[in-house]
């Protein structure tokens, strides 16, 4: 029990990563402008969550390797693939860094009158002196407490607002989907399955045992996903178009005037601690695809992380508006959630690393694929719906329905092909020798 315990705290540093300025948003504002509707999509990327942290994490503990260093050795020869890769995510780390200063800069102003240039400014530089110091745990535990904290009063909130729960269970596993809604469905899964989470959840877990892991995994990103589905419930109680101030509002309504003040201090909190785990993420999964050259410390682990800082920064200065911004944020992320899902699925596949006994079985792959699958098809639906604004003749189109289909079942089928009947071999790659 006290080793169960133990590990769900421990992983609970995934569920602190994913509730933060963009969940807060974009839960929220789905709430405010669709109700419970859009649930689905919630309970959807958190039980994808599970698995693909699952698989990446169990990478790690029977293969000795991250899941970047696996993806490293599987591709040596052919370096082009690394490179993807590390852009993907690094660019993805780069939409989140400025979503996560603006959210920062969001808090600070619910808490009162300040001007958000200077406030953006001290953010960054605090953020880079931690990064450049190099002692990241410890304000990570710390701002990651205070968003917890922030979370539960989310969740008593919901609790006792005049919903119907009957409904809520019924939205919870009834997907719709929409030319209006898609970019917060996108977004709802980029904020919930962070990619670079992958990554980070890969390498953390060395030491532990393998059902340790998976009960502090199942826990701890089960109660981040009730967390954000109790955000979109408040969401639905805000009264007129969603903000940062009319949330505020309706948490003091409930709690009293302190929750005002305790809203910004931890969005402010949640802002910050993900301001430098954006960029340092980044570095790190340099780190585990190019090896000892970009180990901490090294000229292009800081180019990394510093590169990603400032992108935050001057996006920020621009005056861009925070809420459309953290929500473009997590729906970039979506978009790129079928290539990072497709390279985990053929790295926790791979025989020549994962032995038998801990490979992924034929149900756990079915349900990997269908993640791909269904991202897959949902990028491809907001690219269509943002084309269908410029050209809108575009989005009434009926041949794309059938395309995003087809690329996606073909993804999925290619993918499998890989596994299970390899064009190199006239055996199931899985099966022992």
């Amino acid at each position: 029990m006290k080793k169960s315990l133990l590990s769900i705290l421990f992983w609970s540093i995934l569920a602190a990563a994913f509730v933060g300025p963009g969940t807060v948003t974009t839960a929220a504002k789905s709430g405010a402008g669709f109700g419970t509707s859009l649930l689905w999509a919630l309970a959807f990327s958190t039980l994808a969550t599970i698995f693909l942290q699952e698989a990446a994490a169990r990478i790690t503990l029977v293969s000795g390797k991250n899941l970047g260093e696996l993806i490293a050795l599987q591709y040596q020869r052919m370096p082009w693939v690394r490179w993807v890769i590390f852009a993907a995510l690094a660019f993805g780390c780069a939409a989140y860094e400025t979503g996560n200063l603006l959210g920062a800069v969001a808090g600070y102003k619910v808490m009162g009158s300040v001007n958000p240039t200077l406030i953006l400014i001290l953010i960054t530089t605090l953020s880079a002196a931690v990064l450049l110091i190099g002692k990241t745990r410890l304000i990570a535990l710390i701002m990651g407490l205070i968003v917890a904290l922030m979370g539960f009063a989310f969740l008593y909130v919901a609790l006792k607002s005049p919903v119907d729960w009957h409904q809520v269970a019924i939205d919870s596993f009834r997907p719709g989907l929409s030319n209006a809604n898609s970019l917060l469905v996108i977004g709802l899964i980029g904020t919930t399955i962070v990619p670079y989470n992958l990554f980070l959840g890969s390498g953390i877990g060395k030491g532990q045992a393998l059902g340790e892991m998976r009960t502090g995994i199942v826990i701890a990103v089960l109660l981040g996903g009730i967390i954000s589905g109790a955000i979109l419930i408040v969401g639905t109680q805000i009264q007129g178009e969603f903000s940062f101030e009319a949330l505020s509002r309706t948490l003091a309504g409930k709690l009293g005037p302190w929750a005002r003040t305790f809203f910004g201090f931890g969005l402010l909190a949640a802002g910050w601690s993900s301001a430098i785990t954006a960029p340092l993420a980044a570095a790190i999964t340099g780190a585990s695809l190019f090896g000892e050259k970009w180990q901490a410390g090294s000229t292009p682990f800081r180019t990394t992380w510093l590169a990603v800082l400032l992108t935050g920064l001057i996006f920020g200065w621009m005056n861009v508006q925070p809420i459309p911004a953290i929500i473009l944020a997590q729906a970039l992320n979506g978009i790129l959630l079928p290539l990072v899902t497709a390279f985990l699925f053929l790295a926790i596949n791979d025989r020549r690393f994962i032995p038998p006994s801990a490979r992924t079985s034929d149900l756990a792959n079915g349900i990997l694929l269908l993640v791909v699958g269904v991202t897959t098809f949902l990028g491809l639906h907001h690219l269509i719906s943002a084309m269908g604004r410029i050209i809108p003749s575009i989005s009434e189109w009926p041949v794309w329905n059938w395309l995003k289909t087809l690329a996606a079942f073909g993804l999925m089928l290619y993918l499998g092909r890989q596994v299970y009947f390899p064009p190199h071999e006239n055996h199931d790659p899985r099966a022992d020798h």
